[in-house]
């Protein structure tokens, strides 16, 4: 009986520190938006890192199989409290750079020596209308709590800015590119893992051509390396000219498919694009990417080391339908191949992260898992039913394991039906294994004689 009354009373304990918690932090919250600016600044960073260790520690508890009765009580004592802190630590930036504000938005707390995964939208978009599919996808939270986000808006193209005044010299895509080192120091963040989409995968890979010691990985999606050519240029003045501003942001974004068949999307986006951003500014935006220059990437060649191209492992990607397919494989033959996977999203538009979130995250866990972090993370059910059919496994190189080490060699491996997977580590350290439901090599079997590496292209 006295047993019995000892854990009702550390029950009871334990229920009314958590509702005090939970009151105190619903109390800070409900201030913030009430307070005068100085003073909610003020507690907000005094409490963010009096709670930092607080999120880091809790984060796991509310996110692993819970056997104890202690993690039980907590989770549904404090139904969301991982998401409320999370809110807790997300803050807005505007920093002053040589050309112009930048509108950032920084979600979490950076982890230790971890890069924070740093994210550019496209034209017609912002971060929100961009990313938000994506970064609020249930399987997405399993990255995020090991990663700080930072979202950068173009010039002008966040929520409710004001337009630029007349004669405004709107950067140009080198110069966005050459402000994110401003931004990163201004935020304390020492390597990043891109993620860019159309216009942001350009800057990206500007701002990783330019500075890699900065940039660990990136994942490139819709990507043109190339500058716009006379064609281009003349059927984008036609199309100007035809079409109002929405419209022709429209068929930069999604194929003609998509256009004829998925009215709702395009309508939904259509109206994200004329009333979330200020149309004046948005036109020097898009003027500006049409304005850009080609990257002047090549492929390296075994022996040569004065190439121009992307030193960070890259993820490129592309819906079966969208626009920008042929010119994402075109970047892809410039990219190094040995550091370069090129996937290919069937049943998938112009917008990958809106189409297909979970193939995309997905993609995503597993890319982060080949640059060595997050070693523990959940197998999906594509990764268990491939791993279940038991289907032989062979190497142009010969019988090799399917996680092994080296210094730039890559292990192809494959199935008698077609479907391929890929796992590899490079500078002798890091494992990388990237799973999708089908893989095509663009390369046929060597012959005699040495072999040049050749870039891997997933189909899924």
């Amino acid at each position: 009986m006295e047993f019995v009354s000892y854990c009702l009373a550390v029950l009871l304990g334990e229920i009314l520190c958590n509702l005090v918690l939970s009151g105190f932090l619903l109390g800070c919250f409900q201030l913030s938006l009430s307070s005068p600016g100085w003073f909610s600044e003020l507690w907000q960073d005094t409490l963010s890192s009096t709670f930092s260790g607080l999120f880091e520690k809790v984060e796991p508890i509310m996110t692993t199989e819970r056997q104890d009765s202690k993690q039980l009580l907590v989770d549904r004592e404090l139904p969301g409290l991982r998401e409320a802190m999370q809110e807790f630590v997300t803050k807005e930036h505007d920093i002053e750079t040589p050309h112009g504000v930048i509108h950032v938005t920084m979600q979490g707390l950076p982890k230790g020596n971890r890069p924070v995964i740093l994210t550019y939208h496209d034209i017609g978009l912002n971060h929100k209308s961009c990313f938000n599919s994506l970064f609020s996808f249930e399987d997405m939270h399993e990255i995020t709590q090991h990663f700080a986000v930072c979202h950068v808006d173009a010039p002008g193209q966040q929520e409710e800015a004001p337009a630029f005044p007349i004669g405004y010299n709107y950067p140009s895509m080198d110069q966005l590119s050459d402000v994110l080192p401003l931004v990163l120091n201004n935020l304390g963040l020492k390597s990043v893992i891109g993620m860019g989409i159309g216009a942001g995968a350009y800057i990206l890979s500007k701002f990783a051509l330019n500075h890699p010691e900065l940039v660990e990985g990136m994942v490139l999606i819709n990507i043109n390396p190339c500058a716009e050519g006379l064609i281009d240029w003349a059927a984008n003045k036609i199309s100007g000219w035809a079409h109002a501003l929405p419209e022709s942001i429209i068929t930069h974004l999604f194929g003609k498919e998509e256009i004829q068949n998925n009215h709702n999307l395009i309508q939904t986006y259509r109206q994200l694009i004329t009333n979330e951003i200020n149309q004046s500014n948005l036109q020097l935006f898009v003027n500006s990417y049409n304005s850009r220059r080609d990257l002047e990437i090549e492929r390296p060649i075994p022996g040569q080391s004065n190439v121009k191209t992307l030193k960070c492992h890259s993820l490129l990607v592309a819906g079966d339908s969208s626009p920008a397919v042929d010119a994402v494989v075109e970047c892809n033959s410039k990219l190094d191949p040995t550091k370069t996977t090129l996937l290919k999203m069937a049943d998938c538009g112009g917008l990958p992260q809106v189409d297909q979130p979970a193939k995309l995250t997905e993609a995503f866990k597993y890319f982060i898992q080949g640059m060595g972090y997050m070693p523990s993370a959940s197998m999906t059910r594509l990764v268990r039913s491939r791993t279940a059919s038991g289907s032989s496994v062979t190497s142009m190189e010969g019988n090799r394991s399917r996680a092994h080490t080296g210094e730039g060699t890559r292990s192809r491996s494959h199935t008698g039906e077609g479907n391929r997977n890929r796992t590899h580590t490079s500078d002798g350290s890091r494992s990388r294994s990237h799973t999708d439901t089908n893989i095509e090599s663009n390369s046929s079997h060597a012959t005699a004689g040495p072999t040049t590496p050749k870039a891997m292209e997933l189909s899924c």
